[in-house]
């Protein structure tokens, strides 16, 4: 009789291998908890740093001493009346058209039509004393738009319009907040030594350097905050206490939502072609087809890869040369248009994150359960009829989670936007897809190459403007696919 050969360990044996692994799963358990715990370190650091340069004292002094246009009253006692004739005196005519364009006819009034039509019908909703109705933009005297800017605008309005344009604030240095709230003596030590003239770069002259005495002596220290209000609705400007994000979070959306529009429908489209139609059928039974398919599956997965600034070089080639009857808008009418426009951006984009939606979509429809399929052919429908609603409905969770976070990574894409030749500075916000754009990344960029600590303070407020869109994002694509996974569950 054959001898048993047994190649289980004994008992003692047993307990050494399982005191082994469970040592090992220990060892493996504390080194991903030690990751994890290393990157969120990692990551409270970088808000904390970005949070310390966004908020902190700075040193501000007003360009003009405001008692000495209001008599020693404080502006914001002032009348509507009143404050208008402090922009009539100390504004151009120029000046006041923008101060009407900007108070009193606003973004939606159609500009062209202010030369050539009566002011009456261009804002007919606003009040227009007698006589002003029927002249035209261009006719207005200083006296008539101060009237005009008087009559249609609220006093709080005028006195942050007057304090902002007239009296003016100039921010001579700035602080971060852990500086301002450990070191404020050092700070007011240093505000008091400029304005004795200690501590200036050698390399100014005698003049520079008592205009800045004057200038810190008249300054004050106050706790600012570079995100606020005005910062999300104020263009960019020269100046970095004015500076805002307006432009670049009006072309972020811009560019985002088109890039959506293109690149879903048809990376979802390829998704379904690959996963249920190349693997059945004529395309699957045909040896050509199905290397072509092979191919081009293959290539996808290889694109996921591939630098982003490659994807620059390929739209400025393509969509901003190649294509720009189409990408400056001159097949539709739009005269002197060039090719790096919003929607040159968008197709780049589209471009860049169509690899990776296509992936995530296969996967989506991959992990739906065969039976499901078998079950809709079972009851006579047909391929699309079983794709379109049962296999897709199912799926969306999945597609719409790889949609969404591809749009994450989008937004903050700055190399191909630069390579297009995104514009780094904007007067006018973009209205279209055939404008020049500017987005949060490359604003923010473009601010921290700047000399300045306030354009960085103002960088860091930008920072945190572009993780809150991304936490939106992210956040919505948690919540899309828990509604849709509990509506497939229901």
């Amino acid at each position: 009789m054959a001898t048993q050969v047994s190649y289980m360990p004994d008992d003692v044996g047993y307990r050494k291998q399982l005191a082994a692994r469970q040592s090992a799963g220990y060892r493996w358990q504390l080194f991903f908890l030690g990751a994890t715990l290393v990157g969120l370190v990692m990551l409270v650091v970088l808000l904390v740093s970005i949070l310390n340069q966004t908020f902190g004292l700075i040193a501000v002094r007003e360009k003009i001493d405001a008692a000495t246009l209001t008599n020693g009253r404080a502006v914001s006692d002032l009348s509507a009346a009143e404050l208008s004739d402090i922009l009539e005196t100390n504004m151009s005519k120029g000046k006041l058209q923008g101060a009407f364009l900007s108070l009193v006819a606003g973004a939606d009034v159609d500009r062209s039509k202010l030369g050539t039509v009566p002011l009456s019908e261009v804002i007919p909703d606003k009040v227009l004393t007698e006589g002003l109705g029927a002249k035209k933009f261009a006719e207005l005297m200083p006296e008539d738009l101060g009237q005009i800017i008087a009559d249609n605008t609220p006093q709080s309005e005028l006195v942050d319009y007057v304090n902002r344009e007239v009296v003016g604030r100039e921010v001579l240095q700035n602080w971060s907040f852990i500086e301002s709230v450990t070191n404020r003596a050092a700070i007011e030590q240093i505000l008091s030594d400029k304005s004795q003239g200690i501590g200036f770069s050698p390399t100014l002259s005698a003049t520079q350097v008592d205009e800045q005495k004057a200038a810190f002596a008249s300054a004050r220290l106050e706790m600012h905050s570079w995100l606020s209000g005005e910062f999300l609705n104020e263009p960019n400007s020269t100046v970095a206490s004015d500076a805002g994000i307006r432009g670049g979070l009006i072309g972020t959306l811009w560019v985002i939502g088109l890039t959506m529009l293109i690149a879903a429908p048809l990376g979802v489209g390829a998704a379904i072609y690959l996963e249920e139609y190349a693997k059945d059928g004529i395309f699957a039974r045909n040896p050509l087809l199905k290397r072509i398919n092979g191919i081009i599956e293959t290539n996808i997965r290889n694109l996921a890869g591939v630098p982003s600034i490659i994807y620059g070089l390929l739209g400025l080639a393509l969509f901003a040369r190649l294509l720009l009857p189409l990408t400056s808008g001159a097949l539709f009418g739009v005269e002197n248009g060039r090719g790096n426009t919003i929607l040159s951006a968008s197709l780049t984009l589209a471009l860049l994150i169509l690899p990776v939606i296509i992936i995530n979509a296969q996967e989506a429809i991959r992990a739906v359960p065969r039976s499901i399929r078998e079950g809709s052919y079972g009851m006579g429908a047909t391929k699309w009829q079983t794709v379109s609603r049962q296999v897709l409905p199912a799926a969306i969770p999945g597609i719409m989670t790889g949609i969404i976070l591809s749009l994450s990574r989008a937004v903050g894409e700055t190399a191909p936007l630069v390579v297009i030749g995104a514009a780094v500075f904007l007067s006018k916000d973009p209205n279209g897809p055939f404008q020049p754009f500017t987005t949060l990344p490359i604003q923010i960029f473009n601010w921290t190459e700047q000399p300045s600590d306030q354009f960085r303070a103002a960088a860091a407020a930008g920072i945190l403007v572009l993780l809150t869109m991304l936490l939106v994002l992210n956040a919505s694509a948690i919540i899309l696919r828990q509604r849709f996974s509990r509506r497939l569950q229901g």
